[in-house]
């Protein structure tokens, strides 16, 4: 079983996050951002990662800190459980539709850091959450795991259906990419022999 715990405590934030990378989408998630909750619940279902994740944060100023901070914690967990990510696939795509709305989730786990987000939000706000902190936390993954992620809209105009379908492609493309290659188990996929 690939799994970490990651426990991440700053003046803003207190964040403990566990993860196994073989599971079945179960877990507990209570970030006191509620949009979040649902965004990692849908995540996590679609990867079919164990996810489990508790922070107290700063939220009477903003969400922002808690945001970004679980992102980090999150792509940490990531780097952890997959050690030097022998007989990995590496690579996973997802083109996901969700209602009007279709994105592509593209991902490769190069141990480099690259995002590239081109959504194009209609509303400032999904209730209570700043959607401009949907784009902070995938960098503060991207940052934190050594990932390089593509999230391209290519219709839609609902922005809570916009944000779910890059959530969920987002999970269904990291499980695609996590997954063990059976034809090259003891491999580590690159022509450098380290990723």
């Amino acid at each position: 079983m690939r799994t970490a715990s990651v426990n991440r405590k700053t003046a803003e934030t207190d964040i403990a996050l566990t993860l196994a990378l073989e599971g079945s989408g179960q877990g507990t998630i209570d970030t006191g951002v509620g949009f979040l909750d649902h965004m990692l619940t849908l995540f996590a279902r679609h990867g079919r990662f164990d996810l489990s994740v508790t922070c107290r944060g700063d939220t009477d100023v903003d969400d922002h800190h808690s945001v970004e901070d679980i992102g980090i914690a999150l792509g940490t967990a990531f780097a952890e459980a997959l050690g030097d990510k022998r007989g990995i696939n590496r690579y996973g795509s997802m083109l996901l539709p969700m209602d009007e709305a279709l994105v592509l989730a593209a991902v490769d786990l190069s141990g480099r850091c690259l995002l590239r987000y081109a959504l194009e939000l209609p509303a400032a706000k999904v209730g209570s959450f700043d959607t401009e902190l949907a784009e902070e936390f995938f960098w503060a993954f991207c940052r934190s795991a050594g990932v390089t992620l593509h999230l391209r809209q290519l219709d839609g105009t609902n922005t809570h259906h916009i944000l779910e379908a890059a959530f969920k492609g987002f999970g269904r493309a990291m499980r695609q990419a996590v997954a063990m290659d059976p034809e090259a188990a003891d491999e580590i996929p690159s022509t450098k022999g380290v990723l």
